[in-house]
């Protein structure tokens, strides 16, 4: 039986070895370095309880406070829901819940009377809620044409294939293309204030401001310079569900066609089933009068979108916001529900120290 022997390290780091025949056979086994063979000097923490118990107690004292503030922001931010989708018999949308489809030619409308029991200061965001809705399944998300959106004249005469089936009606192609623009949110919602000598005084809603800057201005585009948009999308037709083209979404030009900001809103697709989506804003005109006084109102609803196909739920939201966004109580507990606990584990940790640390250094010292 021939053995092998191990000959020189080659100038590369290898290790070559001498087989049988006098061949030359070349080792797996790393080059003798510090960083292959793991011989880099390395930095590794010793934990002590006099390390470790100020660290607990120092992010429970920090974190505990923030939570509150959080939580009590949180909490003073006002918010009024009413859902309009007219599932109980008593619901005065009940009939336009039960009679109404995509299909259906003449509107339904219907009022919501409500009562607001405080004023709502400053401006005061409107959004409309769907409930059931999974905007985030994947061929609905990936069922758009961006270079469509962005106003590129070839995506608007041929769509992309990922807005299959809805790319072609008719022999037409389809602008916007694609099921997130096919199923858009087409309820009308107006507001009232009901003043105590019985006059309906309407609520002035805004309807530009609600979508991202980048959205208007960077990624949704009208096709073309010209300002003619009933030319511009000539030889196109409106989305399978729609009422009305693209071109008619606004008497406003710069809040018409791919710019329309409740299309650009509704294109931005929500992570959970459960959302809201911002519809309109009620700015403060009088320092000296609330946006909103307390007392009676009235939700008129034109009901175009049904929801009962996939047992779907719509709800109204009025809502004041802070330096922390609209009323979301979850950071605030997640800060103090982390600050309480690394507080007690410290204050545990701290007991069994002080009862068993002593015992085990007399120990160490008796040896």
């Amino acid at each position: 039986m021939m053995a092998s022997s191990y000959n020189a390290k080659d100038e590369d780091g290898h290790i070559t070895v001498s087989g049988p025949g006098g061949g030359n056979l070349r080792s797996k086994k790393p080059e003798n370095t510090a960083f292959k063979q793991q011989r880099l000097p390395a930095w590794q923490p010793i934990l002590t309880a006099g390390t470790v118990l100020p660290a607990f107690f120092i992010i429970g004292l920090i974190f505990i406070p923030i939570g509150i503030g959080l939580y009590v922001t949180s909490n003073n931010i006002k918010e009024f829901e009413i859902d309009y989708t007219g599932v109980d018999m008593s619901s005065p949308c009940f009939n336009c819940s039960q009679n109404f489809s995509w299909n259906s030619t003449r509107p339904c409308t219907c009022t919501i009377p409500f009562y607001l029991d405080q004023p709502y200061e400053n401006n005061v965001f409107m959004y409309y809620g769907l409930s059931n809705f999974y905007q985030n399944h994947r061929r609905y998300v990936k069922s758009r044409d961006d270079s469509q959106l962005n106003g590129d004249t070839e995506s608007l005469k041929k769509p992309s294939k990922e807005c299959e089936p809805y790319a072609v009606h008719e022999n037409k192609p389809i602008a916007p293309c694609g099921a997130i623009a096919n199923s858009m949110f087409n309820d009308t919602l107006e507001l009232f204030y009901n003043d105590p000598n019985g006059t309906k005084v309407p609520i002035p809603l805004t309807a530009t401001g609600i979508a991202w800057w980048t959205d208007k201005h960077v990624k949704f585009r009208n096709p073309g310079e010209n300002t003619n948009l009933t030319a511009v999308f000539q030889g196109t037709t409106k989305p399978v569900n729609w009422r009305r083209p693209v071109y008619e979404l606004d008497s406003d030009q710069q809040n018409n066609g791919f710019i329309n900001e409740d299309f650009i809103v509704w294109m931005r697709t929500a992570a959970l089933p459960t959302f809201r989506k911002l519809y309109r804003i009620i700015h403060k005109k009088n320092n000296m009068v609330p946006t909103l006084v307390r007392g009676n109102y009235t939700l008129e609803v034109v009901y175009n979108y049904p929801v009962r196909s996939f047992e779907g739920r719509k709800r109204m939201i009025l809502s004041t916001i802070s330096w922390m966004g609209g009323k979301n109580p979850f950071l605030g507990i997640a800060y103090i529900t982390v600050g309480s606990v690394c507080f007690f584990l410290g204050v545990v940790l701290l007991i069994i120290h002080h009862k068993y640390g002593n015992r085990n250094n007399s120990a160490d010292i008796s040896n």
